[in-house]
């Protein structure tokens, strides 16, 4: 009998337990049909959800709490992943929200939260630091035009930041127009794009150089250092021993012979014309778009330039495109819009014998920059080298007969920073550096030049300055010495002593390789002048390399002789680098 109760008695629990469960299902069923909302708000207060630090600046400051006091952790860039289960606290009068990063809890405000993640970039205007190019889309080089320091711009878009939350160009809109601008040259506070760089030290120097010459006022240059280019894929030597080779036939037909002789050498670099005014190395699609006078005018076929190009990559050279710009006659032929004009016969100018396509005209730039563009693409040079990067000297006499085209009111300072400037960005992109040639002269620390070289300017921005103080080029007397062509060792060592002062003026210094004089002194500066042979190449270089100038050397002889090179062959089998640095 005892058993039957407690079966019994275990049967009616049962039965009791399956009442609560039933009822329990019940109102289960009952919240789900009539009270959604009960469930959303449970689950809110246990979900986890992503979002991305946003902001007007490229990083956020997030915070830990301790002792019920937010205390500042760190700075994260914009952009930062994030989780958070929406919990937030009041401080001080602002909404923080708790987040997760890599298992830690921090706190931020609400509004450095969004949840997409192509909102985090959250600035409307901006202001230009740094003079630049706004260019009509980012697939070209096409220029609308020129953002000035202090302009206001208003931000349409962007298409990427980098790991550090900054922008790397902004789609804006500028005086009507819509177009791209590099967010490095940009700040969203107006007083900070007023600023110049380090105003203390580089004003104090730039305000003491004149504009004796009316090239331009070198105060009004931007100092703010550049970022050089290092590409792992396409490394540049730390000296480059070259040899300047034109491109005739004669030269390009035998690229054998020259990379035979530069192996018996340590020369380890070669600088090919791509193109010389009025010598264009080969038919490339630039000049048939742009250029058609100079697309018929090709000295080589593309087919035979590319083998010689590819051979000397092959070999193992660093490979060096040079490319005259501002001095162009059958691109001023095909546009002569473009050419600094004769306002006595409303024609394009005429300087010794060539005409200037205006260093002003931004379509100038463009076709320089695409030629160079392509020549990379199609031959795989390493760097560009752009020579006549200038407006014609010797021309103050008949400046006020010309018209050189001046859009946007630059000085001639300006207009070549900002080239070098939109040169060396676009340049980089295709993965090359960009080396720019300057006279001698620039090399003074008390006036910018007529012709607009500024030598601190520039080598702030390119990857490599190469001066031109070819002996010859110097008057008698020049750094008080006699005849200075006949002694290349006392010029150039006094002329990189100036070299080095400029350096040290500026803010982010290019490499300095220096063009030197390897052919011999011309009748009409001396026709007692010395060959320059071994000896005095050797001299040069020399003197270079004890003045501090050890990013190597690059002869200039126009005819690119190879006979002439046979005599100067023992000053190109030293290896200086390694001689000077030990």
């Amino acid at each position: 009998m005892l058993e039957g109760v407690e079966v019994s008695k275990i049967k009616k629990k049962k039965k009791r337990i399956n009442s609560i469960m039933l009822l329990a299902i019940l109102i289960i069923i009952l919240i789900v049909i009539f009270n959604q909302d009960v469930i959303k708000i449970f689950k809110k207060s246990i979900a986890v959800e992503t979002m991305y630090i946003a902001s007007t600046n490229n990083e956020v400051e997030i915070y830990h709490l301790e002792n019920d006091t937010l205390i500042k952790e760190k700075s994260i860039p914009r952009g930062t992943k994030i989780t958070t289960k929406n919990n937030t606290i009041n401080y001080e009068e602002i909404e923080y929200k708790e987040i997760f990063i890599n298992n830690n809890t921090y706190y931020v405000t609400n509004n450095n939260l969004v949840k997409n993640k192509r909102d985090v970039v959250k600035e409307k205007i901006i202001y230009v630091r740094t003079p630049t190019s706004i260019l009509k889309d980012l697939d070209s080089s096409q220029i609308l035009s020129l953002a000035k320091k202090k302009d206001e711009v208003e931000v349409l878009d962007y298409n990427y930041i980098n790991e550090s939350g900054d922008v790397d160009t902004y789609k804006i809109k500028f005086n009507d127009q819509e177009g791209y601008i590099y967010g490095k040259y940009t700040t969203i506070s107006k007083e900070e794009a007023s600023k110049n760089y380090d105003q203390n030290l580089y004003d104090n120097i730039y305000s003491k150089v004149s504009n004796t010459f009316n090239g331009g006022e070198a105060k009004n240059l931007d100092f703010y250092p550049y970022e050089k280019a290092n590409f792992k894929n396409n490394i540049m030597p730390n000296s480059v021993y070259s040899l300047y080779l034109n491109c005739s036939n004669d030269v390009i037909n035998n690229i054998d012979n020259y990379i035979e002789f530069a192996k018996d050498t340590k020369i380890n670099s070669f600088v090919v014309d791509i193109k010389d005014n009025e010598s264009p190395a080969y038919p490339a699609k630039t000049f048939k778009e742009l250029s058609p006078t100079n697309y018929e005018h090709a000295i080589n076929n593309y087919d035979k330039y590319k083998e010689a190009i590819i051979k000397l990559k092959e070999a193992g050279f660093y490979i060096i495109g040079r490319i005259t710009t501002f001095k162009d006659s059958y691109f001023v032929k095909d546009n002569p819009n473009t050419a600094i004009m004769d306002k006595n016969t409303n024609s394009p100018y005429q300087h010794n014998g060539s005409y200037w396509p205006s260093a002003y005209n931004r379509d100038v730039w463009y076709y320089n920059v695409s030629l160079a563009k392509e020549a990379v693409e199609e031959f795989g040079f390493n760097e560009i080298n752009f020579d006549y990067v200038r407006f014609p000297d010797r021309m103050q006499k008949v400046e006020s007969e010309i018209d050189l085209r001046n859009t946007y009111n630059e000085d001639k300072t300006q207009a070549i920073e900002h080239f070098v400037r939109y040169a060396t960005d676009e340049i980089h992109k295709v993965g090359a550096y960009v080396s720019i040639d300057v006279f001698g002269e620039t090399t003074n620390g008390t006036y910018t030049t007529a012709y607009g070289q500024y030598w601190p300017s520039i080598s702030n921005i390119a990857d490599v300055i190469s001066g031109m103080p070819y002996p010859d080029h110097f008057s008698n007397g020049y750094y008080g010495i006699n005849k200075p062509w006949n002694h290349p060792y006392e010029l150039l060592k006094t002329w990189g002593t100036f070299a080095m002062d400029r350096q040290n003026e500026t803010p982010s210094k290019a490499k300095v390789r220096t063009w030197i004089q390897a052919y011999d002194v011309m009748k009409y500066v001396d026709s007692n002048g010395i060959s320059y042979n071994a000896e005095e190449i050797e001299e040069e270089i020399r003197a270079l390399y004890e003045s501090g100038l050890d990013g190597g050397y690059i002869t200039w002889l126009s005819n690119s002789s190879l006979n002439k090179y046979n005599k100067q062959k023992d000053a190109f089998k030293i290896d200086y680098q390694k001689e000077y640095n030990s």
